[in-house]
């Protein structure tokens, strides 16, 4: 019972970051969870629980596809196809690791989208307000 409150909880302060997020902070948030998520299959796979593994990984896939989805390739070049290209591998990996229960890919994963996160936490506010200003102008032409 306490745990569903919890969980309840967990999901409207969710809803409440959601609401008030910039699509910056959106992708932040979605980094996060993927990144939450294979921390959570680490331990499930030492545990030998393979059923919270692969929904722990299924949903680090999701959200790492998502973000693939999500880029526009219409923008950045090589390097927004660099990226589409390194989150289907990171997609591979986790199919490989859950596969073969194993730790080390995890780890592998974690390790480049911790180092995207921190690419993209780092971009200044004033690059984020012009980036907005250009998609406003191509949302309304």
């Amino acid at each position: 019972m306490y745990g569903n409150k919890v969980k309840h909880y967990q999901k409207e302060a969710l809803k409440t970051r959601l609401a008030s997020a910039d699509p910056h902070q959106i992708i932040q948030m979605l980094m996060e969870g993927a990144i939450d998520s294979m921390k959570v299959a680490k331990i499930t796979i030492e545990q030998k629980d393979y059923e919270n593994k692969s929904k722990a990984l299924s949903k680090a896939t999701s959200i790492i596809d998502s973000l693939r989805l999500s880029l526009d390739t219409s923008v950045g070049g090589d390097m927004t196809e660099n990226l589409a290209a390194l989150y289907g591998y990171m997609s591979r990996r986790l199919m490989e690791a859950s596969i073969q229960n194993d730790i080390a890919i995890v780890d592998e994963v974690i390790g480049l989208l911790s180092t995207i996160k921190s690419a993209w936490d780092q971009i200044p506010e004033s690059a984020k307000q012009e980036a907005y200003q250009q998609l406003e102008q191509q949302q309304a032409v």
